[in-house]
């Protein structure tokens, strides 16, 4: 046990990471976590500390899976930029321990694993909540989530059209010149949304820019952005029509502004569709309010290091 800890890059990550691996760990985990099972899985709240100076937060999200042998510790950087700042929003590690000796067996760069194992979530709520027969999707932002969402939305469902908004054109005419696929660039979140079957937001907003009136019934919201308690991206009338489907009940109850100030009920865990405890209302508008759990990135980064070590 005393060899050095294993460090692998974002580069390293983003070779070895795949959606097609990924899915499926996301899907059992989740799964595990709504079973309430304390011998299963060990996940405290994020504990978040302020810093204030730089207008963001430190969060840390530690994850001991026994059953899968997995004993880990993301450390995130996020933060509330202004419009236009060049500064990123996110940072990232993952730590992987031996949870026998204790001894760190890697440090994992985490943008890449917050971003794919987001999207992946995201996918998975839509694989039960979208319409059955999705034909336009909306992308709201246009940063590192919206890429990774958009890869993996494309990768596994198929829509006629993908629409995509963000505050200014230029980012918005950016992001669809940076896909493979074509994209329409939306001037207003409206215009982005109207008539779409899955809307995925993943934006900067501390105040509603979704708002249901805009949304046909029947269509599917994977809400990402906007975690924190006094946060929103989604506004009132939207949170109490739709069903809202969580990762996790006591984290959306604590950390969700969306969920807090809207007083939306929340229907479901995904965790519970997933283990068919509570139902997929796919004919209905639904809601999935994206936290992010430390089990996500346990199971993501477990997965990168066994695909690392096969390649090594």
């Amino acid at each position: 046990m005393d060899s050095p800890p294993i460090v692998i890059s974002r580069d390293e990550v983003k070779r070895v990471l795949r959606y097609i691996d990924l899915i499926p760990r996301l899907e059992s985990a989740l799964a595990i976590f709504s079973r309430k099972n304390s011998l299963e899985i060990i996940q405290p709240l994020r504990s978040v500390i302020p810093l204030s100076k730089y207008n963001g937060f430190l969060g840390l999200m530690p994850t001991y899976m026994e059953q899968e042998g997995i004993l880990s510790t993301k450390m995130v950087c996020f933060y509330k930029r202004e419009d236009g700042s060049t500064l990123p929003s996110t940072q990232a590690t993952v730590l992987l321990f031996n949870p026998e000796y204790g001894n760190v067996k890697a440090i994992i760069d985490g943008e890449v694993i917050t971003a794919m194992r987001t999207a992946a979530a995201s996918a998975i709520s839509a694989k039960w909540l979208m319409p059955a027969q999705a034909e336009v999707l909306a992308i709201l932002g246009t940063g590192n989530e919206a890429l990774s969402h958009y890869n993996v939305f494309t990768e596994i469902f198929t829509f006629k059209e993908v629409r995509v908004w963000s505050r200014t054109r230029e980012r918005a005419e950016a992001f669809s010149r940076s896909v493979a696929g074509p994209v329409k660039v939306c001037v207003t979140v409206e215009e982005a949304v109207k008539d779409a079957d899955a809307i995925v937001t993943v934006t900067r907003a501390t105040q509603p820019i979704l708002f249901g009136k805009w949304i046909k019934p029947g269509a599917h919201v994977a809400a990402v952005g906007a975690c924190r308690p006094d946060w929103r991206e989604l506004d009132d009338e939207l949170m109490r029509e739709a069903v809202v489907y969580v990762d996790s009940r006591e984290g959306a109850t604590t950390e969700s502004g969306d969920v807090i100030l809207s007083g939306a009920t929340v229907f479901a865990e995904l965790g519970e569709v997933l283990n068919e405890t509570r139902p997929a209302l796919r004919e209905k508008t639904t809601v999935f309010k994206s936290l992010g759990l430390g089990i996500e990135d346990a199971v993501s980064a477990k997965l990168v290091l066994e695909r690392w070590e096969a390649t090594e």
